[in-house]
């Protein structure tokens, strides 16, 4: 999995699934890390309009951009739900924070050719 992250941390786009204007949870945390570190950085949260005057999106589909990395922080049934998102939109790397993975959910993504990176953080990276 060492060589899968490497691959990921060298792409530019970042989606982040589950993003949120909460500084005490990890969807800000790794919001803000990964803008920090030079990343384009599309927050995915349907309540919200924008996080730290970013725009915020509702889905992917609304993306205008194809991002290169989808990062999950949300729980593992959310995560299920959208991976078939992923699938759809040929969005074929994807992390998952700790956390947000689940048995069922790694295994669709080795189901359906989507490379997974999962229990280890993005920020750690």
């Amino acid at each position: 999995m060492q060589d899968l992250t490497k691959e990921f941390m060298a792409q530019k786009r970042f989606a982040i699934v589950g993003a949120t204007n909460n500084p005490r949870k990890y969807g800000n945390r790794i919001f803000k890390n990964l803008k920090s570190r030079g990343y384009e950085v599309y927050p995915i949260n349907p309540k919200l309009k924008e996080i730290e005057g970013v725009r915020c999106y509702p889905d992917l589909a609304a993306i205008p951009v194809k991002v290169d990395v989808v990062d999950f922080v949300v729980p593992p049934q959310v995560t299920e739900g959208v991976l078939k998102e992923c699938k759809r939109l040929g969005l074929e790397r994807v992390w998952l924070q700790p956390g947000s993975e689940s048995e069922a959910a790694i295994a669709y993504c080795h189901a359906n050719n989507l490379k997974v990176v999962h229990s280890v953080c993005v920020m750690m990276n």
